[in-house]
This record gives C-alpha cells, sequence and structure tokens, in this order.
C-alpha cells in the first residue's frame, strides 16, 4: 500500500507543477503630465526571458495587442496608442506568417487630453497574448485606471 501511494504521487506531482497559471508578462500603468492638459498614459508590459508580446499590427495568426478605452466625457484620446521599443520581425511558421513582436519590455502611450480642471481616471483594458518558440498562452485581458487631471 505504502508503494502504491507513493507511485501515485510520484506521478500526480508533474501533473501538478504543469497546472500552474503561468504569467510571464506583468504591466504597469502609469500617467505623465506633458502640459496643462496634456497627458501621456503609459501602459508598460515587462516580458520574462524566453517570451514575447505582439505588436497592435501583429500579422497573420496571433491575437495582436489591443488597447480598449472606456468613454469619459471629462477625456479625449489624441492619435493612436504607440508603440515604444525595440520591434522584432521574423517569420513563424507555426503562424505561417511574417510577425512583430516584442521581447524583454514595451511601453504602449496614448495621448490624453483633459477636459477642464477635474481629477478624473483614464480607464480600459489591454488584450495580450504571449508566446515562447514551443507554446502561446491563451490571450488574456488586463483592466487599468490611470488617475489624471486635477491639481
Amino acid at each position: 500500500m505504502k508503494k502504491l501511494l507513493t507511485a501515485l504521487a510520484l506521478f500526480a506531482l508533474p501533473i501538478l507543477a504543469s497546472a500552474q497559471i503561468e504569467n510571464p508578462v506583468k504591466w504597469n500603468f502609469t500617467a505623465k503630465k506633458v502640459n496643462a492638459t496634456t497627458y501621456e498614459v503609459h501602459a508598460t508590459a515587462t516580458i520574462d526571458a524566453g517570451w514575447h508580446v505582439y505588436a497592435q499590427v501583429a500579422g497573420e495568426g496571433p491575437v495582436p495587442t489591443t488597447f480598449k478605452f472606456t468613454k469619459n466625457p471629462l477625456t479625449a484620446l489624441a492619435g493612436k496608442v504607440e508603440e515604444v521599443g525595440k520591434l522584432h520581425k521574423s517569420f513563424d511558421k507555426n503562424f505561417n506568417s511574417e510577425l512583430k513582436y516584442y521581447e524583454s519590455t514595451v511601453d504602449f502611450v496614448q495621448k490624453v487630453t483633459v477636459k477642464g480642471k477635474a481629477a478624473t481616471k483614464v480607464k480600459g483594458s489591454v488584450e495580450f497574448m504571449v508566446c515562447d518558440d514551443h507554446q502561446c498562452l491563451p490571450p488574456k485581458e488586463v483592466e487599468f485606471a490611470v488617475s489624471v487631471g486635477g491639481k
């Protein structure tokens, strides 16, 4: 009986270890004041070694990084989300496509104009997909809220 329990424990251990949820991307959301009414909202992804996050225009196949902003009557988005980081391009045989992605870190920047002097928040979510050389994790959505305006 003791041998049976030991054998079961040895077989169950790898299954339990592989069942852990991997989270190779950490997000940090901040706002930087540019002038009296303009802010830059920064969504910075720190990516674990060996993994990569796809650009907003990634190529055919993977889920690109996408931002959704909640409407706020006190703010207006100025232009599109810009990507700041070292963009990699390579052909991926799994997706049979030339893909664009970031490794290590990437900063997504959205300019926002604040209407009036009241403090408010820029809220939204980012959807992204992360892959390494062998696997892709399912797309994930992370919500954010960043304070802008006010004194």
